[in-house]
């Protein structure tokens, strides 16, 4: 698309749907951007009725109307079923998003996990585009209150035969994690997550503190705190060799809450060589450069 053919993009959470209207695929110029709550909690109808409130809204204020909307999804679209899964936001589970939507609306939506929309957003305009500019192969890691990945391979998103590329969350990882939602032990989203953390952190003091304070914990001295972090940049070593060792990507990007934490740049990638099939550990590992910004832009971009 050229810049004067604007691209709109939908970021649906759990909290809040954000929308943004940009100049063209290739500028990141805001022509709008405007967010409204989600209220999941009120039920399938009511958040498709959210996110078409959003577009009116957008619409009324620019003047503009959309030819198709990019859409980042806190699940999968089955390309087989064409329902959604693996949604934390469980009123989606199950339901045609994509085929109620289109219905809805009456213009083509184009969908994709917000983890992918992520890392096309930081491969295409981000901190990847200005450190590895020549990078073919990306994995851009989603670490928070879940684990989640995105491929982008060439400038675009990988989904693969059943939508799930990247989700290396769901990967068995050490079974000290306990149950996952998802129905299975020691995922790695149970091991590494923020509450994941936070429970070890737990178990070893009886307290319950947030991710934030055991951080600080850890750089004075606090015994459980320190063990709690050896814990998370050991497993995450784990974890992220394993995925190299399959995609050998040139880059990762380190997004969500966790990715701030700046030991994973320093002993985490240590912690990878360890268990890296190879004498030498050359990919870069990166902090994103767009924010809050990346998943709505990367939804625009499809």
């Amino acid at each position: 698309m050229e810049k004067n053919n604007p691209i709109w993009g939908i970021d649906l959470g759990g909290t809040k749907i954000e929308g943004v209207i940009l100049e063209g695929a290739n500028d990141l110029d805001v022509i709008e951007r405007m967010r409204v709550p989600t209220e999941g909690d009120r039920g399938y109808e009511h958040v498709l009725g959210q996110i078409k409130s959003l577009i009116d809204q957008m619409s009324s204020k620019t003047g503009l109307k959309p030819a198709f909307i990019g859409m980042g999804t806190p699940g999968v679209l089955d390309p087989e079923t064409q329902t959604m899964k693996n949604c934390n936001s469980t009123s989606l589970n199950g339901k045609y998003l994509k085929k109620d939507l289109e219905s809805m609306l009456g213009l083509e939506m184009r969908m994709a996990n917000d983890a992918n929309c992520f890392a096309v957003a930081e491969t295409r305009f981000g901190i990847v585009k200005d450190e590895v500019p020549d990078a073919k192969v990306v994995f851009g890691v989603i670490m928070g209150t879940g684990v989640g990945g995105g491929v982008v391979v060439d400038g675009k998103a990988l989904y693969g035969r059943h939508g799930i590329a990247g989700e290396w969350g769901h990967n068995f990882l050490d079974a000290s994690g306990g149950e996952c939602y998802c129905g299975r032990l020691g995922c790695v989203e149970t091991v590494i997550s923020g509450p994941g953390s936070q429970r070890y952190y737990k178990s070893l003091t009886g307290k319950q503190e947030r991710m934030q304070k055991i951080v600080a914990l850890a750089k004075e001295g606090d015994d459980a705190a320190v063990k709690t972090m050896q814990r998370l940049v050991s497993q995450f070593g784990k974890g992220i060799a394993a995925i190299i060792n399959i995609l050998d990507p040139d880059a990762i990007v380190l997004g969500g809450g966790l990715g701030n934490i700046d030991l994973l740049y320093t002993q985490g990638v240590v912690e990878v060589q360890k268990h890296l099939f190879n004498p030498v550990l050359r990919t870069k590992f990166l902090k994103p450069k767009l924010g809050d910004s990346a998943g709505v832009f990367g939804a625009a971009i499809l």
